[in-house]
Protein backbone atom coordinates (compact mmCIF):
# COMPACT_ATOMS: atom_id res chain seq x y z
CA UNK A 1 0.00 0.00 0.00
CA UNK A 2 1.33 3.75 -1.06
CA UNK A 3 0.30 6.95 0.30
CA UNK A 4 -3.04 7.79 -0.98
CA UNK A 5 -3.49 10.67 -3.25
CA UNK A 6 -4.74 12.91 -0.66
CA UNK A 7 -1.37 12.62 1.47
CA UNK A 8 0.89 12.86 -1.43
CA UNK A 9 -0.22 16.18 -2.04
CA UNK A 10 -0.55 17.54 1.64
CA UNK A 11 2.95 16.37 1.89
CA UNK A 12 4.35 18.06 -0.74
CA UNK A 13 2.24 21.36 0.04
CA UNK A 14 3.80 20.96 3.47
CA UNK A 15 7.92 20.13 2.27
CA UNK A 16 6.72 23.89 -0.59
CA UNK A 17 5.88 25.59 2.22
CA UNK A 18 9.15 24.62 4.10
CA UNK A 19 11.30 25.07 1.17
CA UNK A 20 9.81 28.72 0.44
CA UNK A 21 10.36 29.44 4.20
CA UNK A 22 14.52 28.38 3.47
CA UNK A 23 14.13 24.35 5.09
CA UNK A 24 17.05 22.48 3.88
CA UNK A 25 17.39 18.98 3.46
CA UNK A 26 13.50 18.92 2.70
CA UNK A 27 12.35 15.00 1.68
CA UNK A 28 9.20 13.36 1.87
CA UNK A 29 8.97 9.56 3.30
CA UNK A 30 5.94 7.33 2.53
CA UNK A 31 5.38 5.30 5.67
CA UNK A 32 1.87 4.28 4.84
CA UNK A 33 3.72 0.42 4.45
CA UNK A 34 4.87 0.81 7.90
CA UNK A 35 2.98 2.62 9.78
CA UNK A 36 -1.28 2.28 10.56
CA UNK A 37 -1.16 5.97 11.87
CA UNK A 38 -0.12 8.19 9.05
CA UNK A 39 0.86 8.19 5.65
CA UNK A 40 4.00 10.16 4.65
CA UNK A 41 6.67 12.07 6.80
CA UNK A 42 7.62 15.46 5.60
CA UNK A 43 11.51 15.97 6.89
CA UNK A 44 12.71 19.85 7.11
CA UNK A 45 15.78 21.47 8.44
CA UNK A 46 16.77 24.73 9.86
CA UNK A 47 19.93 26.16 11.41
CA UNK A 48 18.17 27.77 14.26
CA UNK A 49 15.87 27.51 16.52
CA UNK A 50 14.34 30.93 14.89
CA UNK A 51 13.91 29.70 11.50
CA UNK A 52 12.43 26.32 12.52
CA UNK A 53 9.64 28.33 14.08
CA UNK A 54 9.06 30.25 10.38
CA UNK A 55 8.90 27.03 8.65
CA UNK A 56 6.60 25.79 11.40
CA UNK A 57 4.40 28.83 11.08
CA UNK A 58 4.59 28.74 6.88
CA UNK A 59 3.63 25.01 6.97
CA UNK A 60 0.42 25.71 9.26
CA UNK A 61 -0.46 28.26 7.37
CA UNK A 62 -0.16 26.50 3.95
CA UNK A 63 -1.97 24.12 5.00
CA UNK A 64 -4.79 25.96 6.45
CA UNK A 65 -5.74 27.76 3.75
CA UNK A 66 -6.58 24.91 1.86
CA UNK A 67 -8.62 23.74 4.84
CA UNK A 68 -5.85 21.67 6.66
CA UNK A 69 -5.24 22.15 10.18
CA UNK A 70 -3.39 19.95 12.42
CA UNK A 71 -4.32 17.99 15.32
CA UNK A 72 -1.35 18.39 16.94
CA UNK A 73 1.58 20.23 18.07
CA UNK A 74 5.10 19.27 19.87
CA UNK A 75 8.37 20.94 20.08
CA UNK A 76 7.02 24.39 19.45
CA UNK A 77 8.15 25.72 23.22
CA UNK A 78 11.95 24.91 22.22
CA UNK A 79 11.36 24.77 18.47
CA UNK A 80 14.28 22.41 18.05
CA UNK A 81 12.41 19.58 16.76
CA UNK A 82 9.01 20.68 15.63
CA UNK A 83 6.11 17.81 14.85
CA UNK A 84 3.12 18.65 12.91
CA UNK A 85 0.59 15.73 13.27
CA UNK A 86 -2.03 17.00 10.03
CA UNK A 87 -3.33 12.52 10.79
CA UNK A 88 -1.99 11.34 6.63
CA UNK A 89 0.66 13.51 7.06
CA UNK A 90 3.33 14.23 10.15
CA UNK A 91 5.55 17.31 9.51
CA UNK A 92 8.81 17.00 11.38
CA UNK A 93 10.57 20.50 11.27
CA UNK A 94 14.19 20.23 13.19
CA UNK A 95 17.13 21.81 13.74
CA UNK A 96 20.34 20.68 12.16
CA UNK A 97 22.08 19.17 14.83
CA UNK A 98 18.67 17.39 15.51
CA UNK A 99 18.19 16.15 11.91
CA UNK A 100 21.94 14.78 12.11
CA UNK A 101 21.89 13.09 15.28
CA UNK A 102 18.34 11.64 15.32
CA UNK A 103 18.44 10.56 11.58
CA UNK A 104 15.07 10.00 10.35
CA UNK A 105 15.53 9.17 6.86
CA UNK A 106 18.33 6.19 7.96
CA UNK A 107 15.43 4.95 10.47
CA UNK A 108 13.11 4.69 7.82
CA UNK A 109 15.57 3.80 5.14
CA UNK A 110 13.32 0.90 3.83
CA UNK A 111 10.27 3.07 2.86
CA UNK A 112 10.03 5.02 -0.18
CA UNK A 113 10.61 8.41 -0.82
CA UNK A 114 7.90 10.93 -2.36
CA UNK A 115 9.87 13.01 -5.15
CA UNK A 116 9.88 16.73 -4.24
CA UNK A 117 11.43 19.31 -6.21
CA UNK A 118 11.28 22.83 -4.94
CA UNK A 119 9.08 24.53 -7.50
CA UNK A 120 10.48 28.04 -6.36
CA UNK A 121 14.55 26.67 -6.58
CA UNK A 122 14.26 23.87 -9.40
CA UNK A 123 17.22 21.77 -10.36
CA UNK A 124 19.57 24.13 -13.03
CA UNK A 125 19.90 22.44 -16.51
CA UNK A 126 22.22 23.50 -17.53
CA UNK A 127 25.71 25.98 -16.69
CA UNK A 128 23.61 29.86 -16.28
CA UNK A 129 27.22 31.50 -15.51
CA UNK A 130 28.13 30.68 -19.45
CA UNK A 131 25.11 31.44 -20.59
CA UNK A 132 25.17 35.05 -18.93
CA UNK A 133 23.33 34.57 -15.67
CA UNK A 134 24.39 33.90 -12.14
CA UNK A 135 26.62 31.45 -11.15
CA UNK A 136 25.92 29.39 -8.02
CA UNK A 137 28.05 32.42 -5.84
CA UNK A 138 25.39 35.00 -7.34
CA UNK A 139 28.22 36.32 -9.68
CA UNK A 140 27.00 37.29 -12.93
CA UNK A 141 29.31 36.57 -16.33
CA UNK A 142 30.78 39.17 -18.15
CA UNK A 143 28.20 39.44 -20.70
Amino acid sequence: MTASAEARDTALLAAQAAADKLATDVSIVDVSDRLAITDAFVLASAPNERQVQSIVDEVEERLREHGIKPVRREGVAESRWVLLDFVDVVVHVQHAEERAYYALERLWKDCPTIPFVDNANPAPTGDTAAEGGRSPDGETSGR
